[in-house]
C-alpha cells in the first residue's frame, strides 16, 4: 500500500481488524458529500445500492436503543423492527443524541465499534450479496464486507425490518 493509498483507520477498522474480520475501504471526496451519500457511493464503487447499507439507531420506549442496518434506498419498517426486537415500538433517536451515544455523526454512524455495543438488526436482503457496504465510520468512508461476517461479529440478527 502506498502513501497515497493509506486512510486514516476508524475505530470501525480497528475494530474488525481486531475482530479478524476482513474488508475493503473506499472514499470519497469531501466535496461529494451531501444528502444521497449511500446512493452515490455505492454507484462510485460499482455495487448494487440494493448492497449497501445504512445504520439507523432507534430507542424503545424502555429507552433501549437497537441498531438497524437496512439499504440505502429503503425506509425502516418501525412495527417490523420493534418485534423483531422483541420490543413494543421504536423510533429514530434525535439527530443531535447520535454522536454522544455512538460516537458516530450523521452520514458517518456504522453498527462497528460504537461506545457501547447495542442489540443490531441488519435487514434480511444483506444475505443476498457476497458482500455489502457499510459506513467506514466517518462521512465518505465505506466499507465492504460479507454481510455474514458482519453478522457474527455483532452478534446481529438477520430480520425483515424495510417496508
Amino acid at each position: 500500500m502506498t502513501k497515497r493509498d493509506k486512510v486514516q483507520k476508524t475505530n470501525a477498522m480497528r475494530e474488525l481488524e481486531r475482530g479478524g474480520v476482513s474488508y475493503e475501504w473506499h472514499e470519497m471526496e469531501e466535496d461529494d458529500l451531501s444528502r444521497g451519500l449511500g446512493l452515490r457511493m455505492a454507484e462510485e464503487a460499482g455495487e448494487d445500492p440494493d448492497s449497501s447499507f445504512k445504520t439507523l439507531v432507534t430507542v424503545a420506549p424502555s429507552g433501549d436503543h437497537v441498531v438497524c442496518c437496512i439499504p440505502v434506498a429503503q425506509e425502516l419498517d418501525f412495527k417490523k423492527a420493534a418485534a423483531a426486537a422483541g420490543e413494543k415500538s421504536l423510533s429514530l433517536i434525535p439527530v443531535k443524541e447520535l454522536e454522544g451515544l455512538t460516537g458516530y455523526v450523521r452520514g458517518g454512524c456504522t453498527p462497528v465499534g460504537m461506545k457501547k455495543a447495542f442489540p443490531t438488526l441488519i435487514d434480511e436482503t444483506a444475505q443476498l450479496f457476497d458482500t455489502i457496504i457499510i459506513s467506514g465510520g466517518r462521512r465518505g468512508l465505506s466499507l465492504t464486507l460479507d454481510p455474514v461476517a458482519l453478522r457474527d461479529f455483532l452478534g446481529a440478527t438477520f430480520a425483515d425490518i424495510t417496508r
